[in-house]
């Protein structure tokens, strides 16, 4: 778990405050994401993070079940940051607070995957099991993801994966990637 927590403060956190500093700076309108296309469920964007281009797809389920009265917004996406060598960074956020130190169980398909989870997010441990969700993505058709929330309620959120090559190869020509294969 010491390379998930070096992961999650490297990429996600970072990408969260400067989004935070994009918002409060008269630069923001200069670096808002741009939307590239729309692709099937899966819509595909860019930005400048100090001087530097990023790229993310992201989708929203199509079915959302739980037993739960109330729940934020919820969503995938895959990101490259190239000049930090970051590709195929994929990150679910789940519109609650994961239970701590629980696994949320990933299907693309009939493949599974693990994923470690810090409050409301659910990344995978390594950028080689990045890679091969994105392979899976590409080639799959729906992608669910079970987890439980710190009061114990399972979720069990499902994706079309509709669009999804699309979008990861225009964010991939976008940023200048060599796409996954």
């Amino acid at each position: 778990m010491q390379i998930s927590a070096h992961r999650l403060v490297k990429n996600s956190l970072a990408a969260v405050a400067v989004m935070v500093s994009l918002a409060t700076s008269s630069a923001f309108a200069q670096n808002a994401p741009q939307l590239i296309d729309v692709f099937g469920k899966w819509e595909a964007y860019s930005y400048t993070e100090k001087g530097k281009k990023v790229c993310y797809i992201g989708s929203q389920p199509v079915s959302a079940k739980g037993d739960y009265s109330q729940r934020g917004k919820i969503y995938v996406m895959v990101t490259h940051r190239p000049a930090l060598k970051l590709f195929n960074e994929v990150s679910f956020i789940t519109g609650y607070a994961y239970k701590k130190d629980s696994d949320v169980e990933l299907r693309i398909d009939s493949t599974p995957y693990k994923l470690f989870t810090y409050e409301d997010s659910a990344w995978a441990v390594n950028g080689e099991e990045d890679r091969k969700m994105v392979r899976s993505m590409k080639s799959g058709s729906n992608m669910t993801v079970v987890g439980y929330s710190t009061r114990g309620t399972k979720t069990t959120d499902t994706y079309s994966l509709s669009g999804f090559t699309a979008a990861y190869n225009a964010i991939s020509k976008a940023c200048d990637t060599t796409p996954v294969s």
